[in-house]
């Protein structure tokens, strides 16, 4: 745990910290807010509760919201083929960085999850896939197009499955 946090915490970039420092300002500002408004009590007991909203909610959304506008990438899955000899399942596609910044790095992760007739299930299937292979890129300049290979092994359902790709990238 200590070393996910550390890890965390290494990867923060410019905006993160403006971004933090200006919801604890909000936070501040709407708790001095709420003292000055004590003689109206309802008041500044949503004012209390807005900023401490404000203060763990804040930073969660917006790093998670920051992040998908600072490094938007796109992944087009362009072949996927089972083998028949061997127990896995090959992935190519391509990974396109469309942010106005270079990716350090990408971790594209393939997930496979069943498929039924259910459409609850199949909604909820997702979630837990059954097999997931990841691999990092490295160094993509902005505007630039890479293509990737994953080979997911040991493949051995059988039954019908989808396969989701995604990338994260910093």
């Amino acid at each position: 745990m200590k070393d996910k946090i550390t890890a965390f915490i290494d990867g923060l970039i410019i905006y993160d910290y403006i971004l933090f420092g200006s919801v604890f300002t909000l936070f501040i500002l709407f708790i001095v807010l709420a003292i000055l408004l004590r003689r109206k009590v309802k008041l500044a007991i949503f004012l209390s509760i807005f900023s401490f909203l404000i203060l763990f909610v804040g930073p969660i959304v917006g790093y998670i919201q920051m992040h998908k506008f600072l490094f938007k990438n796109s992944i087009t899955l362009t072949y996927q083929k089972k083998l028949n000899f061997t127990k896995a399942v090959v992935l190519k596609g391509i990974l396109k960085n469309e942010s106005k910044f270079d990716f350090k790095s990408c971790k594209i992760t393939a997930s496979a999850y069943k498929v039924s007739g259910n459409a609850i299930k199949d909604m909820i299937f997702p979630f837990k896939p059954f097999k997931k292979m990841s691999i990092l890129e490295y160094d993509i300049k902005k505007g630039d197009v890479r293509g990737f290979k994953i080979i997911v092994e040991p493949f051995t359902y059988s039954k019908d499955f989808n396969i989701s790709v995604g990338a994260s990238c910093n």
